[in-house]
């Protein structure tokens, strides 16, 4: 008997430590039951490589709101996101929307610069002002290559793939 009651005492502080874990992790994903009251913003980015449904939106570095929504537009070819931000964070209506990485082995996120405008987005209003992400790869590729040809520049700024710079 004694033996038993040591197992549902060690079954029981296993199931509290879990309970526990479950509602620390609820509260730094944003998941748990109270949260602030917030509103949606649209945007359109053309590309949100690294965004997924549940990225952080921050502004100055502070989350503010998650991405609840991803779509490719079908017209225009862009990625739509719904951004669903904190209703005490009142942007102005010219603030813009990047995609922004947290390092090279970072995760992206949706960052949010203010503007100046003494109007403020109202909800389900669209944010115009977007940059959407940036490929490492890419820039690495541009500088590693010195051009789209992979020629080096010469002393007067062509390449002798061009001709340009190349004396008579």
């Amino acid at each position: 008997m004694a033996g038993s009651k040591a197992e549902i005492a060690a079954g029981g502080a296993v199931l509290a430590a879990a309970v526990a874990f479950l509602v620390y992790a609820g509260q730094v994903t944003g998941m748990s039951g109270g949260t602030a009251a917030s509103y949606d913003l649209r945007a359109s980015f053309r590309s949100v490589e690294g965004v997924t449904v549940g990225t952080d939106v921050r502004l100055a570095g502070v989350k503010v709101g998650t991405v609840t929504a991803l779509a490719l537009n079908p017209q225009t070819f862009f990625a739509d996101a719904v951004l669903s931000v904190q209703s005490d964070v009142q942007l102005p209506d010219d603030s813009a929307a990047l995609v922004s990485s947290e390092g090279l082995l970072g995760g992206n996120f949706v960052e949010l610069v203010p503007g100046g405008s003494p109007e403020n987005y109202a909800a389900g209003a669209e944010i115009e002002d977007t940059q959407g992400a940036v490929s490492v790869i890419s820039l690495m590729m541009k500088f590693a290559g010195g051009g789209s040809d992979g020629a080096a520049p010469d002393a007067a700024g062509g390449t002798a793939a061009d001709g340009a710079g190349v004396a008579p």
